[in-house]
């Protein structure tokens, strides 16, 4: 891709943000684009969110499972960032057409309290860690899952342009220290009452730590790193859920804490 193509797209995603009408798909107005195009793309994005007054506050990870992998065809997960307007207290209900198609997941976030990129290692991951906590990812698409006329899917590159699909974070208010066996952390996702879906942290890469450890290692490579402050999303251990108007969404995380959150 040119870098006018590349600019283009970020504008159309920004626009289809801003504007809650979904764009088409872009692997199939450029069905040569590959993984680092669509980091390019994201990057640019992200890049307009500054400029219009955005503040990066971390990082998601996500295709952590591998049942994700699988259906995507890829063998590596993908990340996006996670900026200021996103952030929702737990408890909170969010309006009518603030997002478009919204999702969530479960997730353990990590806390950074010092910076990381590079050849990291596992300890360097828990050292640099304040907390970790439960919490629910927002997802939401600026690009429509499928095209009309062809009936062709997301691809990988869609959704890493998408900034992964990204679109608001929940933090619950437990906190633990960072050497918690969190491959035991799991999470029973309610929906309006009913069972929706479960899972345990082992679901992410065997150990959510080993997804941010991946994460510092792929920043590295773009000439970027995890800041002390920023939360980090180590990817879902479940399918995601649909949320329309008047969803009630509760995770009960057991001992290690809840998180809710309500669309009207």
């Amino acid at each position: 891709m040119t870098p006018d193509d590349i600019t283009r797209a970020a504008t159309d995603l920004f626009n289809a943000d801003r504007t809650g009408q979904q764009m088409g798909l872009l692997s199939r107005r450029h069905p040569e684009m590959t993984m680092d195009d669509a980091y390019a793309i994201q990057t640019a994005l992200i890049a307009q969110k500054h400029a219009a007054g955005r503040r990066k506050i971390g990082w998601k990870i996500g295709l952590t499972s591998r049942a994700m992998q699988d259906a995507l065809k890829i063998d590596t997960p993908d990340s996006g960032v996670l900026l200021d307007d996103m952030a929702f207290d737990t408890g909170t209900t969010i309006p009518q057409n603030r997002f478009i198609q919204p999702r969530i997941e479960a997730e353990i976030a990590f806390v950074m309290n010092a910076p990381l990129s590079g050849d990291v290692t596992r300890d360097d991951i828990l050292a640099a860690t304040d907390y970790v906590c439960p919490s629910l990812e927002i997802l939401d698409t600026r690009i429509l899952r499928s095209d009309p006329e062809t009936g062709q899917t997301r691809t990988i590159v869609d959704t890493i342009s998408d900034n992964a699909a990204n679109a608001g974070v929940v933090l619950g208010t437990d906190r633990h220290p960072p050497d918690t066996d969190l491959r035991w952390v799991g999470a029973i996702v309610t929906r309006k009452g009913t069972v929706e879906e479960t899972g345990l942290g082992a679901g992410v890469l065997n150990d959510p730590v080993t997804s941010v450890l991946w994460l510092a290692r792929r920043m590295d490579q773009y000439g970027q790193r995890i800041e002390a402050g920023d939360i980090v999303l180590s990817g879902s251990f479940i399918r995601p859920i649909e949320c329309p108007p008047s969803t009630q969404i509760d995770a009960d995380f057991g001992p290690f804490g809840h998180v809710s959150i309500a669309f009207a």
